[in-house]
């Protein structure tokens, strides 16, 4: 199988979703770019070459460079998708997305409730996450606790090549408005990937390795830092499983409860604010439903509650790292319930 990078796959995805459905359309800043100016039209491709070589095969009409404006994007997006059209909306980065915010949450979001399950918004909007990148507090959030707590949104976080493309092609293909975030780390990563299309359903976690001593759950970038600590407890004995839920809204609660039901023991890795976000919320729910199963506390690796800082050396001390993970694994293996 051929390997190709996190921004191929993503390229890729794009490709094959226009060919198949003249219905499907890409719309944001810098896309293409060269607009109203002299030079290559297909110069950009998005900020980072995601959407290169769409305008060339596809033209104007269905990939749209427009204005600096978050607000028009997601207006214009959802606008056309009630209208028959299958909008896909690069916002660039998630951060922007409060200026546009009440058209995803108050319109997007609640359109096949409010007219009887008889309207749909098949919008795919897509946007960057994540620190490490050196891009500072304005560029650097993992918001997707916010967007998973709206009811009518499916929230996509895919975490390598493979996954990437066949979510991003699931997300064209449904019904229902999809927030789709790449964690910026991620885009130079390779990985197999097939070259024909192919789907990935929602609400589907992957199991990226077994063991039997502790759970580890992780999304986007923290699946390869939950790895690196995998592979740092097994050298001293204790082996994980590590699962990525891959999408948070819906979230596979399954396989997680029954891998804790197995192990006894949850660890949680998540790149976003420690409150109320991603990690607090599964270990709600496992708390809820297996209690009984559980032989230590539930452990939670996150960065500190502050916007992510621009120092590098505190940016890379913000992030949790494998280290770190490893941790907090072999405090809740000590921790055992009813231990003296």
């Amino acid at each position: 199988m051929p390997k190709k990078t996190f921004k191929q796959a993503l390229n890729e995805a794009h490709f094959h979703e226009m060919r198949r459905d003249p219905r499907v359309i890409v719309m944001g800043e810098d896309i293409s770019g060269g607009i109203g100016a002299s030079g290559e039209m297909d110069a950009w491709g998005g900020s980072e070459g995601v959407t290169k070589g769409l305008y060339t095969e596809f033209g104007e009409a269905r990939v749209v460079d427009t204005p600096l404006s978050e607000s028009a994007i997601i207006g214009a997006a959802v606008g056309a998708a009630t209208t028959g059209l299958r909008p896909v909306a690069d916002l660039m980065f998630a951060d922007f997305l409060g200026v546009c915010f009440d058209q995803i949450f108050n319109q997007a979001a609640k359109f096949r409730y409010m007219f009887g399950g008889k309207a749909v918004t098949p919008v795919v909007i897509r946007a960057m996450i994540g620190a490490g990148f050196r891009t500072a507090a304005q560029h650097s959030q993992c918001l997707y606790p916010i967007f998973t707590h709206i009811p009518g949104l499916k929230v996509v976080i895919p975490s390598n090549p493979y996954d990437a493309k066949g979510l991003l092609i699931q997300a064209i293909r449904d019904d229902d408005p999809v927030i789709f975030l790449e964690h910026k780390l991620l885009y130079g990563v390779t990985g197999e990937v097939p070259d024909g299309p192919y789907a990935i359903p929602f609400g589907e976690a992957k199991v990226l390795r077994d063991g039997g001593d502790v759970t580890i759950v992780a999304l986007a970038l923290m699946v390869q830092v939950a790895m690196d600590a995998a592979e740092l407890l097994s050298k001293r004995g204790i082996e994980a499983t590590v699962i990525d839920p891959r999408t948070t809204s819906p979230l596979d609660l399954d396989t997680i409860v029954e891998s804790v039901e197995e192990t006894g023991h949850l660890v949680i890795v998540d790149e976003s604010s420690p409150r109320c976000n991603i990690a607090t919320d599964i270990a709600a729910q496992v708390a809820d439903v297996a209690f009984h199963a559980l032989k230590g506390p539930i452990k939670m690796v996150t960065p500190p509650h502050t916007p992510v800082p621009f120092s590098p050396a505190l940016e890379d001390l913000y992030l949790p790292s494998a280290e770190k993970v490893a941790q907090a694994v072999e405090i809740s293996l000590r921790s055992r319930r009813g231990a003296a």
